[in-house]
């Protein structure tokens, strides 16, 4: 079959090469018989498809041998081309290993020629060297006998003759004074004169010259002057006189007086400010600094042979003048004022002076070698006092200014000045802020050997205390700050003072944070300032100032203070509930304190493994301590409210449950001590949900529930009641029991449902409460403990016997078949009596928590507890 021209050119052997693609190689074949397929009215019919496919194979199998055919021939030329260059090669291997036997050779006799020419250059050196040592010994010998005879005719020459010439005159000036000063013969000391002399005008004159081509601007000159120097004695006095005379110093000198920064000045001493950053003299001064390094590198550079050691001289100078004199300057003027601002302007200055130390540090010049022995060991005598260090060698210029920085810090900051000024600063920061609430508390009525006198005792001996080298620790400082600034010397002022308010006895959180506020900026200081093997300890020590005023002289005060008047308060007037407000703000100011402690501090003592561990155990112990304080004020309010409710209910009246006018006394809604004792309640039950929460909250009010409840059962044993009075009791028992409720305590629901159901049994008749008794919870109760309560039922005088042959002796025991039914006393009712004859047993602990927490503050702080009695 012949294929179609269409079909015939898809099956070329071009179209399998490169990209190729199945599905368009079958679509194209197929594409035309689909068409006529399409174009046919009858049903579709195969066979030209398979024809046209059959044909198409029968190609495809024609191509696939025709290129197979290719491939064999191709294979064959390759494998012919292989075995040529393999021959081709193995040649040329051999003709390059010959090469490189004739190089080796070759190598082998230039060794020896080099070897042979290397020790003739040595002994050529060698010769040459002695050849100018004894030329140089000639010299040195001859112009010493013209200097013994006074005649300098010969160096004046050599002098006059230009550049070459005095260098010249001074190396051998410089040998000559060497020689001079080892001769000795009869008129040595004439002619060691005569070379003084000479030496002392040489080195005028090219100190003259090197000054009036400073001044004229002309740099080659200038690096002229400054070789000869260093070549005649070092060139440290041509580094002095460049020195000396630069206009930077001098302008500086002149203008001193700066310029005038009255909004630092004027906010520098308010602690309320954000510390400044930068002063508006000590910037310029440093900018100026910049600007002039910046332009006297490439000058000194260009001038002098040694470039490091003068710009190290030149940069010495600087912080030994211009830059100790500023911050001598401001510092002088800082003390005067504060405290506070001596501490700002310091850091201040010492920020400053570390970024421009940074800045400068990219001035490192390279060093260039020295051309005679001599020069680097007298330089380095005649500036920095050592004459055995060379310039190759001297100190580098980023540790010459980490080095004047130090000595420019160190008077400031050396041994305990820095912590002892910044212990007094805080000190007398917290006492100022503390003065109105110090005067409260200490004016405030207190009881015998108060816990207040204990804190100011504290304070006294923590204030006598000396460190080892009998200074004042810095727990000292601070607490002898808040002694005096406080007003809690021994020696009483009678000075007439502003009489105190009730609010400047209130904790604040707001001054807790203003205090701690203070400490993070001191802190910020301490950091800045202190050497990287002092920061745990002076973190440690500042510390210790923060917790005298925020926990000695602040929350302890108020928590005493709250103690007192809890024990002063009179048990017929209603309980102070805003001590739990003073518990809530204590709460909030120990969760900003501990969390600023967590996150601020104890970071900074991760480099001591000891000094971290003091401050944890240092830290523990003044939070247990101020856990009793909590935990006392805590035990005595849950006293003082117990005790007010039982007054309550000491005011009901006897026939209260046993009215004679029925009408008038069923009118009443509920009884005075009922209404009363609900009242108080329900303050005490708003109070506490607005300062504690969680389990704290949880417990305290399980607390009072249950001492109230056992005030019930107690108080329900006393009163007789008859049929009227019983409604009377129902309504009281009721209106406890949604009081109660309303805590959302469900043991304290099952209390009072107790009582709720011990109310019914003085409304039920004789016949049903045999039955009624047995149910619910009456039901796990042994019937001799509810004997007491049917006692007061005005008609139990009528069914008693009834009772006692039905199970309950006269005495009280019980009989076989009841002790069967009721079971043994149940544990509810066991805690009951003890709660009966024990009394209110407070927890000897509290864990505080806080209904809210300032932003940024998460977390519990939790003091150690035990739990509530139940």
């Amino acid at each position: 079959m012949e294929l179609d021209p269409a079909v015939e050119a898809q099956l070329q052997l071009s179209t399998f090469k490169g990209k190729f693609d199945v599905t368009e190689f079958v679509g194209g074949v197929s594409e035309k018989l689909i068409a006529q397929s399409k174009s046919d009215a009858g049903p579709f019919d195969p066979i030209p498809f398979i024809k046209t496919f059959e044909a198409a194979v029968d190609k495809l199998i024609a191509v696939r041998k025709e290129v197979q055919a290719k491939t064999e021939q191709m294979e064959k030329s390759v494998r012919v081309s292989e075995r040529e260059y393999s021959k081709k090669m193995a040649d040329l291997n051999r003709g390059f290993e010959s090469v490189g036997n004739s190089f080796s050779g070759m190598e082998s006799r230039m060794n020896e020629v080099s070897s042979t020419a290397i020790r003739i250059g040595e002994q050529l050196e060698n010769v040459h060297i002695e050849r100018q040592r004894a030329q140089a010994a000639y010299d040195i010998i001859d112009y010493y006998n013209h200097f013994s005879k006074g005649d300098t005719s010969r160096l004046d020459t050599l002098r006059k003759e230009g550049r070459q010439g005095r260098r010249q005159v001074a190396v051998l000036l410089r040998r000559l004074n060497t020689v001079a000063k080892e001769v000795d013969l009869p008129m040595a000391d004439k002619t060691r004169e005569n070379i003084e002399k000479y030496c002392e005008k040489f080195e005028k004159e090219m100190l003259n010259l090197f000054d009036r081509c400073y001044r004229k601007g002309d740099p080659k000159m200038m690096h002229h002057c400054a070789q000869t120097l260093l070549e005649f004695n070092g060139g440290s006095s041509c580094i002095q006189v460049y020195v000396n005379q630069h206009d930077f110093f001098i302008n500086n000198v002149r203008e001193s007086k700066g310029v005038e920064d009255s909004l630092l000045w004027s906010v520098i001493s308010n602690s309320d400010t954000i510390p400044p950053k930068n002063e508006a003299g000590l910037t310029e001064l440093f900018t100026e600094i910049r600007a002039t390094v910046d332009t006297e590198a490439q000058i000194v550079k260009a001038v002098f042979p040694n470039p490091p050691v003068v710009m190290q001289v030149f940069l010495q100078r600087v912080f030994a003048q211009s830059i100790q004199q500023h911050v001598e300057h401001l510092l002088h003027r800082a003390t005067a004022m504060s405290d506070l601002a001596y501490l700002r302007v310091l850091q201040l200055a010492h920020i400053q002076t570390s970024i421009l130390v940074e800045d400068l540090k990219v001035y490192e010049l390279p060093a260039s070698g020295s051309r005679v022995p001599f020069e680097a060991g007298e330089l380095n005598k005649t500036l920095f006092g050592t004459a055995n260090v060379g310039i190759n060698a001297s100190t580098s210029l980023s540790t010459m200014l980490e080095t004047a920085m130090e000595e420019l810090f160190v008077p400031y900051t050396e041994g305990q000045r820095y912590l002892e000024r910044e212990s007094q600063s805080l000190g007398a920061l917290y006492a100022s802020i503390l003065v109105n609430f110090t005067r409260y508390h200490q004016v405030s009525p207190k009881g015998k050997s108060s816990i207040f006198d204990r804190v100011v005792n504290q304070l006294s001996n923590t204030a006598a205390t000396t460190s080892s080298g009998g200074v004042q620790t810095t727990s000292a400082q601070a607490a002898n700050a808040i002694l005096r600034f406080g007003g809690l010397n021994a020696e009483k002022n009678v000075v007439d003072e502003e009489p105190v308010r009730e609010e400047d006895g209130q904790l604040s959180v707001d001054v807790a944070e203003k205090m701690l506020k203070w400490h993070a900026e001191a802190i910020g200081r301490c950091v800045e300032l202190s050497a990287p093997n002092d920061l745990s300890r002076n973190t440690f020590a500042l510390l210790r100032v923060l917790a005298e005023a925020i926990s000695t002289a602040y929350i302890e005060g108020a928590l005493e203070t709250a103690q007192v008047r809890l024990d002063a308060s009179d048990p017929k007037t209603e309980p102070l509930l805003q001590v739990l407000i003073t518990l809530r703000t204590v709460d909030l100011i120990c969760h900003l304190w501990q969390q600023y402690v967590n996150t601020a501090l104890l970071p900074l003592a991760s480099s001591s493994v000891t000094i971290r561990r003091e401050m944890l155990v240092f830290n523990n112990q003044t939070v247990s301590r101020l856990e009793g304080g909590v935990n006392q004020v805590m035990h005595r309010l849950a006293d003082t409210i117990v005790a007010w409710l039982s007054s309550q209910l000491s005011k009901q009246k006897r026939n209260d449950f046993k009215p004679k006018n029925d009408d008038i006394s069923f009118a009443r809604v509920n009884t005075e001590p009922c209404v009363a004792c609900c009242d108080m309640l329900e303050k005490f039950r708003d109070s506490a949900k607005a300062n504690l929460s969680g389990k704290n909250l949880e417990s305290f009010l399980t607390e009072i529930g249950i001492s109230f409840h056992s005030l019930l059962l107690e108080h329900l044993r006393k009163f007789p009641v008859s049929a009227t009075g019983g409604l009377m009791l129902a309504k009281d028992i009721r209106m406890y029991q949604d009081t109660i409720s309303s805590f959302g305590i469900p043991s304290l629901t099952e209390r009072f449902e107790f009582i709720r159901q011990l109310g019914q049994v003085f409304l039920l008749s004789p016949e049903i409460l045999k039955s009624y008794i047995t149910e619910n919870y009456l039901g796990r109760i042994e019937p001799s403990l509810l004997k007491p309560y049917l006692a007061q039922r005005s008609d139990w005088g009528q069914f008693e016997k009834g009772f006692n042959d039905s199970g309950m002796s006269v005495d009280g025991a019980v009989s076989d078949t009841a002790k069967s039914r009721f079971g043994r006393l149940s544990v509810m009712m066991k805690e009951l009596e003890g709660l009966k004859l024990e009394g209110l047993r407070l927890s000897e602990g509290i864990s505080v928590g806080i209904p809210t927490l300032p932003s940024g503050f998460t977390g519990t702080f939790s003091m150690s507890s035990r739990p509530f009695a139940s």
